[in-house]
């Protein structure tokens, strides 16, 4: 774990405090002891592969299912005695589209805020206030079903607004979305998160969403928390200053062992046939030596580049192996076959 993954944010009261959370089915432990808090007014990010345990996590969280060992508190309530409390106080966002395509925007949202007994007088208010806020005014009385995929995520996130929560939930919030919606929903979050005074808590596995959203992230895999802290303390908690990217025209057994003996040289992944990830304390260093190193063995290199640490190093120090969802997919088979009707406790 890094040296700021204590679990503790800045000076600002908790509005989560996870303490050696368990989930378990059956014989299989989903979530295996992890511990975090997350400040008033943070955007705390729980990053990782599908099926490495975010879900379930924001799950006991928002109260769907059962803790099996550990504590977790959620503004100010105790989610396994008070669960009721919680969710008055919280607005979740689930991973799938679960608005009713037949009704329009407002409906939609009309018939949450019946749901969490907003006051009628107050009802049309909060309706307004949230359709403006992701931008939707317009398209108020459009069916869902017309509206882009972009526009269904921005309302899913209004009707989790419409009871003004205090704490915010969004598992996996951009996944489907094209680049540019992906990034408008973005903005929207960190807009909404300055006018509203919210707290989020939002899962992904998009390394660029983790590192441009979140005030600090934690890297879950395989159920353990294996790192905590802001993107620069996790990218600064890595030996090597700078990525090094080289492609050379032909594989050799020999050129990750070459790689490595550089100067300067912490760790080198490769990528796929000939290419290969060096993390080092010097680019231009490497670079030079890779150069030399090619001319004297009257090899040709087809790409050379140089970049600063990014969280996808992050997570392959502290995980051996890089964010692929094709590598959880034996883990997710197992884990459907134990969540039966009687598994979960």
């Amino acid at each position: 774990m890094s040296a700021a993954a204590n679990g503790m944010a800045t000076e600002r009261p908790d509005a989560i405090a996870v303490e050696k959370i368990v989930k378990r089915y059956g014989d299989f432990e989903a979530v295996k002891g992890v511990s975090f808090n997350v400040a008033e007014g943070e955007i705390f990010g729980l990053l990782g592969p599908n099926g490495a345990g975010k879900s379930t996590l924001i799950r006991m969280m928002t109260t769907l299912i059962p803790v099996s060992a550990g504590k977790a508190v959620v503004a100010g309530h105790n989610v396994a005695k008070e669960p009721d409390e919680v969710r008055r106080l919280i607005g979740v966002i689930p991973q799938a589209l679960t608005s009713d395509p037949d009704l329009t925007a407002e409906e939609n949202l009309l018939i949450y805020a019946k749901l969490y007994s907003v006051p009628r007088g107050q009802r049309e208010k909060n309706i307004a206030e949230v359709l403006e806020a992701v931008d939707l005014t317009k398209w108020r009385s459009a069916p869902t079903k017309t509206l882009s995929g972009g526009m269904r995520r921005r309302l899913e996130i209004a009707r989790g607004l419409v009871h003004n929560p205090r704490i915010f939930f969004l598992d996996e919030p951009t996944t489907g979305l094209d680049p540019v919606s992906r990034i408008a929903v973005w903005e929207m979050l960190n807009k909404l998160k300055a006018t509203r005074n919210l707290t989020m808590l939002l899962t992904t596995h998009y390394m660029e969403e983790a590192d441009k959203l979140c005030d600090r992230i934690a890297i879950v895999d395989h159920g353990n928390l294996v790192a905590l802290g802001t993107p620069m303390e996790l990218k600064n908690s890595v030996a090597g200053a700078n990525v090094v990217e080289v492609q050379f025209d032909r594989e050799a057994e020999q050129w990750k062992e070459r790689l490595t003996h550089l100067e300067g040289v912490t760790s080198v992944q490769p990528e796929s046939a000939g290419f290969y990830r060096i993390l080092t304390k010097s680019g231009s260093r490497t670079t030079m030596q890779l150069v030399e190193m090619a001319a004297e063995l009257g090899e040709t290199l087809t790409s050379l580049s140089v970049q600063n640490t990014t969280l996808d190093d992050v997570f392959v120090h502290y995980t051996g192996r890089q964010l692929r969802d094709e590598q959880v997919k034996p883990m997710m088979a197992s884990w459907a076959m134990l969540q039966r009707p009687g598994d979960q406790r």
